[in-house]
């Protein structure tokens, strides 16, 4: 199964289209189709109107395509434009247009107008089919459109971590039912997951996909769960699986799509997934910036998002660069940081990261995202470490022994623990790990080889 949101102005009949290509209401969970190959894809109906905007976000964020809607009568609005510029900010390049009401009016003059539009845009040269939920013209044409859209879009990981934004909940007694886009892993009945952000541990009692229960289930996929004495559960809310995720309240970013850095509110909102969560901006360079948020967000390292300042009604896409950032105390602390984070990529690998740490347990790095580089250092199952940074260690290691042995050569060895703090380790089995010859360990202590 494949997702697809919609998008558009209010009132160019996205709801209608929902409705005649799945023959369900729009707003039903199990709105789907099933496509000329036998491809199935559900579908997220956004609303249009003036304040859609944070709503269509929440369905476009975890979708991995969209279905623009342009009305033949209307042609291109402000609706239209604001929704296209939220899903550009959130990298969405995959879609098909409809331009809809095709039997109120020439629809040649609205699909001029949507290639114009589109071009220099992330969903330049998607397929445009011009329809009519009323007459049923062009809906044939439609489905095999986003037939061939579902074909190109990639396949998710079924061994992903699951994070699943809710988009609704409601709760009757003890049970809750909550809705919403899985975009990869698998969730199975009986699974434990953490409820954010408040961490609370929950178990999944019954699934149901397209209308119809199941044992378990797959992104890409609109999944309605059933979770029991799951306490309070709203929309914004993430069901996670435990262990695999990094709970934060500070993030540096990558802006784009949208002002500098320094041009942007101090106080905005981080609309990630379905979360809408209120943020203070700290600028650090032309394009990066320190986000301080006002709840935790279970995230990984090249998450995706939108900066959104209601009132100016301007938007940036941002991308996750580090879940851990450094605390910035000194007055130039802040431009050392830009000049670090301008040098790497949108989506940080294990390797940028290790760099950057040092020396972290596989499972820290896990919890951001990445995998372990493979030129990676493995002083035992638990550390890994930068070699680059290894070497270094062992170097001022052999540095602090020798100059030790030199100084004081009838005391013994230094202390386990006093390297460990002088090298800024944060284990003792690294100190014994990083010793080697001409270097030894002895009761606890490290020699170096007796000065001539």
């Amino acid at each position: 199964m494949q997702v697809v949101t919609t998008a558009g102005h209010g009132g160019h009949g996205k709801s209608a289209l929902v409705r005649a290509l799945t023959g369900k209401p729009p707003g039903e969970p199990g709105a789907w189709t099933e496509l000329p190959s036998g491809r199935r894809v559900a579908f997220v109906d956004a609303p249009g109107g003036e304040r859609s905007v944070p709503a269509m976000i929440a369905g476009a964020a975890p979708a991995p395509a969209v279905l623009l809607a342009v009305a033949a009568d209307e042609g291109w609005m402000a609706g239209t434009r604001e929704h296209l510029a939220a899903l550009g900010a959130l990298g969405v390049r995959a879609g098909v247009v409809a331009v809809t009401k095709a039997d109120t009016a020439d629809p040649k003059l609205a699909l001029r107008q949507v290639r114009e539009r589109l071009a220099g845009t992330a969903l330049r040269g998607v397929e445009a089919v011009a329809v009519s939920a009323v007459t049923g013209t062009g809906l044939d044409a439609l489905a095999a459109a986003l037939d061939r859209l579902a074909g190109r879009l990639p396949v998710p990981d079924p061994a992903a971590p699951v994070r699943l934004w809710i988009d609704r909940a409601f709760t009757a007694g003890r049970q809750t039912v909550v809705t919403g886009t899985l975009p990869a892993g698998t969730v199975a009945v009986g699974d434990e997951l953490l409820l954010m952000p408040a961490g609370a541990r929950v178990r999944v009692r019954t699934i149901g996909r397209t209308g119809e229960p199941c044992e378990s289930v797959g992104g890409v996929s609109r999944v309605v769960l059933t979770l029991r004495d799951a306490g309070r559960v709203e929309a914004g809310m993430a069901l996670v699986t435990p262990g695999a995720w990094t709970h934060t309240t500070s993030v540096d970013v990558r802006t784009r799509f949208g002002e500098a850095s320094g041009r942007l509110a101090r106080r905005m909102t981080l609309h990630l997934g379905s979360a809408a969560v209120p943020v203070r901006l700290r600028p650090l360079g032309p394009d990066t910036a320190r986000l301080t948020l006002n709840t935790r967000l279970a995230l990984h390292l090249g998450d995706t998002g939108i900066l959104r300042d209601p009132e100016r009604r301007s938007i940036a896409g941002v991308s996750v660069l580090d879940v851990r950032p450094p605390t910035l105390v000194r007055r130039d602390a802040g431009a050392a940081r830009a000049r670090e984070l301008a040098s790497w990529p949108d989506r940080p690998d294990g390797a940028v990261v290790l760099r950057r740490h040092g020396v972290l347990r596989r499972s820290e790095l896990s919890v951001m995202g990445c995998a372990a580089p493979p030129d990676a250092v493995a002083p035992d199952g638990e550390w890994i470490a930068d070699p680059a940074h290894w070497s270094a260690l062992f170097e001022r290691l052999t540095e602090e022994a020798s100059r030790h042995a030199a100084e004081s050569p009838r005391a013994p060895g230094l202390p386990l623990e006093t390297v460990r703090l002088r090298l800024g380790l944060p284990s003792r089995q690294l100190v014994e790990a990083l010793v080697r010859p001409p270097l030894r360990v002895e009761a606890g202590r490290v020699y170096a080889p007796a000065p001539a």
